[in-house]
């Protein structure tokens, strides 16, 4: 089921009658989800992700804006009549019933022509709960299960209705480490297996970035970018995004363009075409420098701290907008630890600036 929304803006009314400001928590959002795909809403607290799910499923309103499941104008239409399954961050599961009576209560409220048989109910709940692997699981209550368990008993009881769209809302984020990543590894198996058109809350990036077909990045209400997830991560449109995305984050250095040369500090680190005059942000991925006696940058080395395969190079350097510049290299690499500097080759690819007063990608030639 495609979903397409339209100019979509939810703006909600000051808390503080006198103050009179209203807060945008939607500003202006268009997007086509095509059929089939997972879609990532991605960013931090209050960037208005949650806020476009939950018009989407209805239970909030837009202020403007209209939003359609395939051709259907559902805008006005009820939650319960847009034919969606939610899962929200807390499970929502009630304490009370078994888990198979949690999977079977959205079915038990279907009337007229949806009313289903007894045995019908009973044959849909089977194939949700083999779908989440919780079959055996059905007489339990939800205080016999754990966390993860629990989440899957939440997506089972949304899917169960054959939903034409599937949201989550944070699904993974009462769960520890190990359960996170399982979970969401379970999560894009069944939306393979289903086919469901499903939008997908997070704030953690790493999240979005494995089980998405395209991301979507906001910030303040405001739409920053769009794209499949390596695409974004390789070609940030600006710096919120690049700093938003990526684990270690990226390095933010501040720099000049002078004379067709890039300068962090006093050092040229690279030379560039097309790019008059100005002073920007530098970003550099983790991955995109690498020891080398003869390189452009020059760093004060702090430690190598080894992480298996990996190793990662913490250096500080004054124009540094981050506590420390890190750089991830091969663990088979050897660094002297006892030298005060370390000096750097910057991948050109991984290099990025950004103009200083507008943050906006300043786009170059490397000569």
């Amino acid at each position: 089921m495609k979903v397409v929304l339209q100019n979509l803006t939810k703006i909600f009314p000051s808390r503080d009658k006198k103050a009179g400001k209203e807060v945008v928590a939607v500003n202006d959002f268009t997007f086509e989800i095509p059929d089939g795909q997972l879609v990532g809403l991605l960013g931090p607290s209050g960037c208005g992700k949650s806020t476009t799910l939950y018009m989407i499923s209805g239970l909030q309103k837009p202020t403007s804006g209209k939003i359609f499941f395939g051709d259907d104008d559902v805008t006005e239409l009820s939650t319960e009549n847009r034919g969606i399954g939610l899962v929200f961050q807390n499970y929502a599961l009630y304490p009370h019933m078994t888990v198979m009576q949690n999977v079977l209560f959205p079915l038990q409220n279907l009337t007229g022509k949806d009313k289903l048989s007894k045995q019908e109910m009973l044959d849909r709940a089977y194939e949700a709960a083999r779908l989440v692997q919780i079959d055996e699981l059905m007489d339990r209550k939800p205080s016999e299960l754990s966390g993860g368990q629990q989440q899957r008993v939440a997506i089972a009881r949304a899917l169960v209705k054959m939903p034409r769209v599937l949201l989550l809302d944070e699904p993974l984020s009462n769960l520890d480490a190990r359960l996170r990543l399982q979970t969401r590894e379970e999560i894009r198996r069944i939306q393979k297996e289903t086919g469901i058109t499903t939008v997908f809350v997070t704030h953690d990036q790493e999240e979005a970035m494995s089980i998405s077909d395209v991301i979507v990045v906001m910030k303040a209400g405001v739409v920053q970018q769009i794209g499949e997830p390596q695409k974004v991560y390789d070609d940030p449109k600006n710096l919120f995004v690049a700093k938003f995305l990526g684990t270690p984050p990226i390095n933010v250095l501040e720099g000049a363009v002078k004379g067709g040369k890039v300068y962090i500090g006093e050092e040229a680190v690279m030379e560039v075409n097309g790019v008059e005059d100005q002073d920007v942000y530098i970003g550099i991925r983790p991955e995109g420098i690498e020891p080398n006696a003869n390189g452009a940058l020059e760093c004060k080395l702090n430690n190598v701290e080894v992480m298996g395969r990996d190793a990662s190079v913490v250096a500080t350097h004054e124009a540094s907008l981050n506590p420390v510049i890190r750089a991830i290299i091969n663990s088979d690499i050897k660094v002297d630890t006892t030298a005060e500097t370390i000096k750097f080759n910057i991948k050109p690819h991984k290099f990025f600036m950004f103009n200083k007063e507008t943050e906006e990608r300043v786009y170059f030639e490397v000569k």
